[in-house]
């Protein structure tokens, strides 16, 4: 048994674990730290934007350069459409990969970078939920960047990092990073996404079997335990043990794995909801409070009023 990282971003877990002479993807993280380099793109043309500045770096006259970097700020930024850090593609040929687990829709975006390899025939797991919330979530960020960017991409900076400003010269491996898929490259993706439900065990070519078990994230969120004869492997992702809108946290089918790979780990938020709720509404008259998004995630700004007895 071996495992594989192929993200270098925490926050965006991207393994592949080879368990059973399978190769196993447990999500497919798409990093976007290196979204922080590059200009905005504005909805309407921007003349303050057009108007900075070109960078050139002291000693270097390099025709191919002109017109890639620009000064804002005392910053360098690159002016090109935005590119992003996909799961690295030199470790693992993804086109041997057996099958692909979606914990949630947030460690998804990757997705038609990895399907589209050439000779990909794996399978690719998610729940509904994941599925759609993921759809949406791709095809407008997708939409938006075909529309809005254009041109070549700036690439000859990439070769002369040694001579930029940081934070330009302490980009890591800018090579790797690709512009983001087209919309059409997007549905083929999500057209080879197979809906499991919930505590659905799957067979995975006769070698195990993988079961997703709700994590309490958010909806559609799962963990996944994958199981042969004699072994138990838990991938725990985005979890929570908060009381908030999706199915609680499933935390009995994680226990008595033989091994445990953990992703995504936050120590925030620390309290639960339900809790401080009950503080807050002692000694309140019928008066509103606010919700905020720090104490009940993803939820937003909700006005609830309580009565004299504490109760909504």
């Amino acid at each position: 048994m071996k495992l594989y990282c192929l993200s270098s971003d925490a926050a965006k877990p991207c393994f592949v674990l080879s368990f059973k002479e399978l190769l196993i993807m447990l999500d497919c993280g798409l990093a976007a730290h290196s979204v922080l380099n590059f200009l905005p793109l504005p909805p309407v043309p921007s003349t303050r934007l057009a108007a900075l500045p070109s960078y050139t770096p002291p000693h270097i006259t390099d025709p191919l350069l002109d017109g890639e970097l620009k000064e804002c700020c005392g910053r360098v930024f690159v002016d090109s459409a935005p590119e992003w850090v996909p799961p690295l593609d030199k470790v693992v040929d993804f086109a041997q990969l057996d099958v692909l687990l979606v914990s949630n829709y947030t460690c998804m975006l990757a997705l038609p970078f990895v399907l589209d390899a050439p000779g990909f025939r794996g399978q690719v797991l998610a729940t509904e939920p994941t599925l759609q919330i993921g759809r949406f979530y791709m095809e407008e960020l997708s939409e938006w960047l075909s529309g809005a960017s254009g041109g070549a991409a700036a690439r000859r900076w990439k070769e002369l990092l040694h001579v930029l400003p940081p934070p330009l010269a302490h980009a890591l491996r800018p090579r790797a990073w690709r512009r983001l898929y087209a919309p059409d490259a997007l549905r083929r993706a999500l057209a080879r996404v197979r809906v499991v439900g919930y505590d659905e065990r799957v067979d995975i070519y006769g070698a195990l079997d993988a079961t997703p078990v709700s994590s309490g994230f958010c909806l559609g969120s799962a963990n996944w335990v994958l199981r042969s004869a004699h072994e138990k492997v838990a991938y725990v992702s985005g979890s929570s043990t908060l009381t908030t809108h999706p199915r609680p946290i499933n935390q009995a089918a994680l226990r008595g794995a033989d091994l445990l790979i953990l992703a995504a780990l936050t120590q925030t938020p620390a309290h639960n909801p339900d809790n401080m709720l009950g503080e807050s509404s002692k000694g309140a008259n019928h008066n509103p409070v606010i919700l905020r998004g720090d104490l009940c995630p993803a939820v937003g700004h909700i006005p609830i009023g309580w009565d004299d007895d504490g109760d909504p």
